[in-house]
């Protein structure tokens, strides 16, 4: 619907803008997000391949250049004959009608295209609340008081990192307990996503609470010290010319005067210029236990669909892979065909299996994890103690199983379905 209607996250009208982060998770091999990209490529998905070739340096993570993955997915949509754009906003749904379906309408669903998907479930829809992190000029960043690292020497070194003694982080800890918010609205019930807290929000869960979430120093080795820092803010790459850095885990809900103020206060940002401020937005999903099926089909209504993070899942990668999965899945119903869902040894299976498995009173989108993929044998985890062998034979197990179901569940060209 943009740009004639936007959101209150969004800032352009331009197709897939990222407005959290733009990262995509770790490429380390054998971890739970690097499997499920790993099926992804396997696939042929091609917003993962527009990623790829947008990547900025992230040490051992896949992160993406914002506007120049956008400009590609923007071409690759209007360069392909059997696509047709219409940029308008969707108000209505037709559960009656012919054609199917696709909703991937992200995290800021319309309130009128919520409501009529209400009507037509007749479920609660749950929302919580998504942050976006501030992004720094480059240019302003004092490079005398900051180094590059990556986090245990895992990948390249292309995090800046912002250390702490200890006195400048019981400033910090105290200026955010201090800090003003922003003002929300009196509809606005603000349960948070506990994947993804404001910094203040975790700040009062206690004093150190910080220091074992987005401002840990494990790893982080200050090659002018050959120590650790107290704690440590990472700055993340942008874009590919290297002028913007995002502050990670950093989404806050300050008013924009009080995080310039408190902000400035990290080591290296005393005289920082901010191209973005942090800002929480209404994440809404449905209730995919009771609505959804494993092939992203709502059971009242098979034939509307539901992908990315309105279906409850969580996470860019993640909403990347239920889109391409609901568009397979959409693809074998055209063809008459019943759609068969993603092998439950797979990532992509795992993923559809909690969100439409999942205990109904408590349910929470999801990250891929290995919480998530079905356990090795008993007697296997007892004669392997090693987590990251264990994390290796699942992966192998996941891959094998996923390549199996692609021959099944894509019988043309691997990468024309995806």
């Amino acid at each position: 619907m943009r740009p004639q209607r936007s959101t209150e996250a969004h800032q352009t009208g331009d197709f897939a803008e990222l407005v959290c982060s733009n990262s995509l998770k770790s490429e380390s091999e054998n971890s739970a997000p690097w499997l499920l990209k790993q099926e992804m490529r396997a696939a042929g998905c091609y917003l993962l391949a527009d990623a790829d070739a947008t990547a900025v340096p992230a040490g051992h993570a896949l992160a993406v250049d914002r506007v120049a993955f956008s400009a590609r997915v923007a071409a690759r949509l209007e360069q392909h004959p059997n696509i047709t754009i219409h940029r308008e906003e969707v108000v209505t749904l037709d559960p009656r009608a012919a054609d199917l379906t696709v909703l991937a309408t992200g995290p800021l669903t319309s309130k009128p295209l919520t409501d009529a998907l209400q009507q037509i479930t007749g479920a609660e829809h749950l929302a919580f609340y998504d942050s976006i992190s501030p992004i720094v000029d480059a240019s302003t960043i004092d490079m005398e008081k900051v180094y590059f690292a990556a986090r245990w020497d895992k990948g390249s070194a292309d995090y800046i990192n912002c250390p702490f003694t200890k006195d400048e982080y019981d400033a910090f800890i105290d200026a955010l307990a201090h800090a003003e918010q922003a003002a929300s609205k009196e509809w606005e019930n603000l349960q948070y996503f506990e994947g993804c807290l404001p910094i203040e929000e975790t700040a009062r869960r206690g004093r150190d609470t910080l220091r074992f979430g987005p401002m840990k120093p494990a790893g982080l080795t200050d090659p002018r010290t050959g120590r650790w820092p107290y704690a440590a803010v990472q700055l993340r790459c942008e874009n590919l010319r290297a002028d913007s850095y995002n502050l990670v885990g950093f989404q806050n809900h300050l008013k924009f005067g009080e995080q310039a103020r408190i902000l400035r206060m990290i080591p290296g940002l005393e005289h920082a210029t901010f191209l973005r401020y942090g800002q929480i937005h209404r994440n809404t999903y449905i209730h995919a236990p009771s609505l959804l099926t494993e092939t992203l089909q709502l059971r009242a209504h098979p034939g509307i669909l539901i992908a990315g993070q309105l279906s409850g899942v969580e996470g860019y990668t993640e909403s990347i892979a239920s889109g391409m999965l609901a568009g397979i899945f959409a693809a074998r119903i055209a063809e008459g065909e019943s759609p068969e869902p993603a092998p439950r040894a797979s990532a992509h299976g795992s993923l559809m299996h909690y969100i439409t498995h999942a205990e109904t009173r408590r349910f929470q989108p999801a990250n891929i994890t290995f919480d998530l993929l079905p356990p090795l044998e008993e007697d296997l985890r007892r004669r392997i103690r090693d987590k990251k062998e264990r994390h290796r034979m699942q992966c192998e197990r996941a891959l094998a199983a996923w390549q199996n179901w692609l021959r099944i569940a894509v019988p043309a060209p691997v990468g024309t379905s995806a």
